[in-house]
């Protein structure tokens, strides 16, 4: 199963690629943010990571609630923080 996960904008890396440092539960990761680059974004915010894509932006309180919803999904959970931690942009 493969799930979209809130992860935390640490720093922008390489704005004029859309890359950006993110942060999910620990694990902090290299996406790309193109799909939202019309929104501003910045360290502090939070996003919606797929397959190392920002999908979407989101409020900290949906994030907070969707981490605390997919923490009780138990294995999809722990599949998706796995494959978050082994992925990386070359």
């Amino acid at each position: 199963m493969c799930l979209g996960i809130p992860g935390q904008v640490v720093e922008i890396v390489d704005a004029g690629q859309h890359l950006a440092k993110v942060d999910v539960s620990g694990l902090r990761r290299v996406i790309s943010v193109r799909l939202v680059a019309d929104q501003s974004l910045g360290a502090g915010d939070w996003v919606l990571v797929h397959v190392g894509f920002a999908m979407a932006k989101i409020d900290e309180t949906e994030a907070r609630l969707t981490l605390a919803a997919m923490e009780k999904l138990g294995q999809a959970y722990l599949d998706e923080i796995e494959a978050f931690d082994s992925s990386a942009i070359a």
